[in-house]
């Protein structure tokens, strides 16, 4: 078993008021995307309100899928991408998880899980239970990085194992999602060094630089 001593975890702000967290998708133009008004986006931040505050903004996947969000990340003033070897990237659903059933909604209560780096998906998931938190699906986790780049860092990063991909036969894939740093090696190209990176690990498997991302809940 991983050692389940806490580390000390980078401290990270908060997040954006959800006026700015607004602001930032309307730029981003993930409003278009999503079938959204810009005023739309901002009258559900601002109907929020200061109940809002310190969660993160999200819009539903079905709306926005990971495809189309990787590439708006930015580090180092180059693009997010999404692995070659996961061409069904959108695939990996929700799972264990329920989401608001609405276009736009908020995460609440945060956490990158940096004490838990170093287990496998298979060992986080009970744990984050019994803490009575979820993990975060692949969207979200994205979105939470375009609000707060800061949230992505060197060797803390994160999983984001509320997405799975159940394959036809109703088992899941043992591949599971997750953002972090790339190296600039392998098919990721040299041109790629230190840009934000969509990609995955084995449902079994430990990583040192990985933890485990969740929420304490969710609304619309």
């Amino acid at each position: 078993m991983p050692d389940t001593t806490p580390d000390p975890s980078t401290v990270l702000p908060a997040l954006p008021a959800l006026s700015a967290q607004a602001e930032r998708l309307i730029e981003l133009g993930v409003h278009e995307t999503a079938g959204l008004s810009a005023e739309g986006i901002r009258a559900f931040a601002a109907q929020a309100g200061a109940d809002g505050d310190g969660a993160l903004l999200a819009v539903h996947p079905d709306r926005v899928p990971a495809s189309a969000l990787a590439p708006l990340l930015r580090r180092d003033g180059k693009p997010g991408f999404v692995v070659v070897d996961m061409p069904d990237v959108d695939e990996f659903a929700p799972c264990a998880v329920e989401l608001p059933g609405a276009p736009l909604y908020l995460v609440t209560g945060i956490d990158r899980g940096d004490h838990m780096s170093n287990w496998s998906p298979d060992e986080a998931l009970p744990a984050l239970t019994k803490e009575n938190r979820t993990p975060l699906v692949l969207t979200e986790g994205i979105h939470w990085v375009l609000q707060q780049p800061e949230a992505l860092e060197r060797n803390l990063c994160f999983m984001t194992i509320g997405s799975r991909l159940r394959k036809p036969n109703g088992t899941l894939d043992a591949r599971t999602p997750a953002i972090w740093i790339s190296n600039g090696t392998g098919r990721d190209g040299r041109e790629r060094r230190n840009a934000p990176k969509v990609g995955w690990c084995w449902w079994n498997n430990r990583h040192t630089w990985l933890g485990f991302a969740s929420t304490t809940g969710r609304r619309g």
